[in-house]
């Protein structure tokens, strides 16, 4: 019997990186879980290669900018699994490391789309779901020490100081009710995120140079991020609530 044996989760951003990671691990400890990501391919490639594991693993291809998307994947779950127990909000893109000045219309809105409006409409829908069932509930968000550092631009930055601010109000307001939401503080990790940035903003760039310096000679395995993110999802973590757990190798001590 795995740790999560018997629960059910949601994941978005499962096609790849940390996404990927956290469906492998939680399918190996007993999960069923729906993978959520634009890419239909990679994922049910990677429901093929989990098939023989403890758990379950749907594929679910949507963009969770949508509203929409985020309330039927959550739905889906329940209607195949009966229930929801567990919701990542992983899912990201960067923006291109643009100041105040110079950040532009069309990258706000992509951004905040994924990083702030995914999050906040899958974050609403699993918490009147975990109340409409009566029972306890992890949410597990993946920010940045971009929430805190000068490590990115103005608006992933300010992406992902709304995904901390998230967690902790989701957290304090629902304490009574035993729904726990946490958030995972990511440093510099091997993966895909950096696709999406484009050509950076070269202002931008040079002026965060000095904190980039600052990270770890070591870049993150996405399994790190996974273990992590399983810890706080399962039982094990049922008293740790509003938390941010730094998983950054250092980057924020510095």
């Amino acid at each position: 019997m795995g740790r999560l044996s018997g629960k059910t989760a949601v994941v978005t951003g499962a096609s790849s990186g940390m996404g990927k990671e956290i469906v492998t691990l939680f399918a190996k400890e007993g999960a069923n879980v729906v993978a959520v990501a634009r890419r239909k391919e990679r994922l049910e490639e990677l429901a093929e290669s989990l098939k023989e594991e403890e758990g379950t693993v749907l594929p679910y291809p949507g963009d969770i900018s949508s509203k929409e998307v985020n309330e039927a994947m959550i739905d889906f779950a329940v209607e195949k699994f009966g229930a929801l127990d567990i919701l990542v909000n992983n899912a990201g893109i960067m923006d291109g490391m643009e100041p105040i000045g110079e950040f532009s219309d069309e990258k706000l809105q992509s951004v905040f789309n994924v990083n702030v409006y995914g999050p906040f409409y899958a974050t609403r829908k699993a918490v009147n779901t975990f109340k409409a069932q009566g029972s306890k509930g992890s949410i597990v968000h993946i920010a940045s020490e971009g929430a805190y550092k000068s490590c990115a631009g103005v608006v992933y930055s300010a992406s992902k100081s709304a995904v901390v601010t998230l967690s902790r109000n989701t957290a304090y307001m629902y304490k009574n009710e035993g729904i726990r939401s946490n958030t995972i503080i990511a440093g510099g990790f091997a993966t895909e995120i950096s696709n999406s940035m484009g050509m950076p903003n070269m202002e931008g760039y040079e002026k965060l140079k000095l904190s980039m310096a600052t990270m770890p000679a070591k870049v993150g395995d996405p399994k790190e991020i996974a273990n992590a993110v399983l810890f706080l999802a399962s039982d094990e973590a049922d008293y740790i609530n509003g938390a941010e757990l730094a998983v950054d190798g250092g980057w924020g001590a510095a």
